[in-house]
C-alpha cells in the first residue's frame, strides 16, 4: 500500500474546515497531519474537532514541521502569493485555492518559486477532476454535440456583508475573482485554447468597490463563451454547451454535491423546443475535494506532473485581467 502523503493546512477557512479537510480525512493516500492559524486557540479547536494530530499558532511553524510534505492554502486571495512562495522555499508541495493569485505577474513568481525549489504547485479547481467533467469531455470528444461552438455559463450567490473577505477589493474580492474564474476556466478547458478577443461589462458595488455583476463574451477564434457572475443575485450555477449537432446541460457544474449522483443531459434531435430528444447521463457520487487531493498526492508519490499545470492558472488570470481591462475601457 502506498504511504499517505502528509498534508498541512495553512488557515482555518470555511472551505478547508467544512469541505476539503473532511474529504481528505476519508482518503487512503492523503493524510491531514497538521493545521495552522494565526490564532493558536483557533488552530487547536479546529484540530480537535476534526481529529487532526497537530495544531500551530502560526503558518511559519507549520512550514517548519519536517513531517509535512504538502500544504493546502485556503487563505484569502491576496495572501496566496506570500504563503505559496514561503511554502515552496520550505520544500513543501502546494495546492493553492483559486485564483492562484491576484495578478498573473504574481502568479508567475509563484510558479518560478515552485520550480526553483523542485516542488509541485497546482491551483485548486476541484471541479475539473470530478467524474462529471470527465464525462462531459468524453461526450464532446465522441461527437455528442458535433463541432463545439458555444459555452454559456452562469454562477451567482448573494452576499452583502461588508465584513466578508469576498467583498473587500484590496483582498482580491469580487465576483470575477471568486466565482467568475470558473466560467473562464471551463471555457478554456473545453475549447483547449485561449480567447482571441474579450468583451466585458462590469457593475461595481458603490460601497465595496468590488465587481458584483460581471458579464463577458470570450471569442475563441469564432467560437464563443459567454457568462455572467454575480455576488448579489439569487444563488445559481449552470453550464450549457452547444455544438452543430447537439447540446449538453451540466446541471450542477461547480459545487458538485459529494453525496448524491449528478447528471449531464445530452440533447439532440426530437422536436425542439417542444419535445427534444434528451438522454440523461448519470454520474455516481464522488467528493471532488477528495478526488483533487488524491490526484495531487498520487503525483507526489509517483513523481508525475500534477493534473492541471500551474501555467494554466497563470493563463486563467491573464484572461481575467483582460476582462477587467476591457470593462474599464468601456466605462
Amino acid at each position: 500500500m502506498t504511504e499517505p502523503v502528509r498534508w498541512g493546512v495553512i488557515g482555518c477557512a470555511d472551505i478547508a474546515v467544512k469541505k476539503v479537510i473532511p474529504a481528505m480525512l476519508g482518503s487512503d493516500i492523503s493524510q491531514v497531519t497538521a493545521i495552522a492559524s494565526r490564532s493558536e486557540e483557533r488552530a487547536a479547536a479546529t484540530a480537535r474537532s476534526l481529529g487532526i494530530p497537530r495544531a500551530y499558532g502560526s503558518y511559519r511553524d507549520l512550514l517548519d514541521d519536517p513531517d509535512i510534505e504538502a500544504v493546502y492554502i485556503p487563505l484569502p486571495n491576496h495572501l496566496h502569493h506570500e504563503w505559496t512562495i514561503a511554502a515552496a522555499e520550505a520544500g513543501k508541495h502546494i495546492l493553492c485555492e483559486k485564483p492562484l493569485s491576484t495578478s498573473s505577474d504574481l502568479a508567475r513568481e509563484m510558479v518560478v518559486a515552485a520550480e526553483s525549489s523542485g516542488v509541485k504547485l497546482m491551483e485548486a479547481f476541484m471541479y475539473r477532476l470530478h467524474p462529471l467533467w470527465v464525462e462531459v469531455r468524453r461526450l464532446i470528444a465522441e461527437g455528442a454535440v458535433g463541432e463545439l461552438r458555444s459555452v454559456q455559463s452562469f454562477f451567482s450567490y448573494h452576499n452583502v456583508d461588508p465584513d466578508d473577505i469576498r467583498n473587500k477589493v484590496n483582498a482580491g474580492g469580487g465576483s470575477l475573482f471568486d466565482i467568475g474564474c470558473y466560467p473562464v476556466n471551463v471555457a478554456r478547458m473545453l475549447f483547449e485554447a485561449e480567447p482571441t478577443e474579450v468583451m466585458a461589462a462590469i457593475r461595481r458595488d458603490p460601497s465595496f468597490g468590488t465587481d458584483v455583476l460581471t458579464s463577458v463574451v470570450l471569442d475563441f477564434g469564432g467560437r464563443h463563451a459567454t457568462f455572467t457572475c454575480s455576488t448579489q443575485l439569487e444563488d445559481d450555477q449552470r453550464v450549457h454547451i452547444y455544438g452543430t449537432e447537439g447540446r449538453l446541460v451540466v446541471e450542477i457544474p461547480f459545487n458538485i454535491p459529494p453525496d448524491r449522483p449528478t447528471r449531464v443531459l445530452s440533447i439532440a434531435g426530437g422536436d425542439p423546443p417542444l419535445d427534444p430528444k434528451i438522454v440523461s447521463h448519470q454520474i455516481d457520487a464522488a467528493d471532488q475535494y477528495q478526488v483533487q487531493a488524491d490526484a495531487f498526492s498520487r503525483s507526489i508519490r509517483e513523481g508525475a506532473p500534477v493534473p492541471t499545470s500551474p501555467e494554466d492558472a497563470v493563463a486563467n488570470l491573464e484572461v481575467m485581467e483582460r476582462i477587467f481591462a476591457d470593462a474599464a475601457g468601456r466605462s
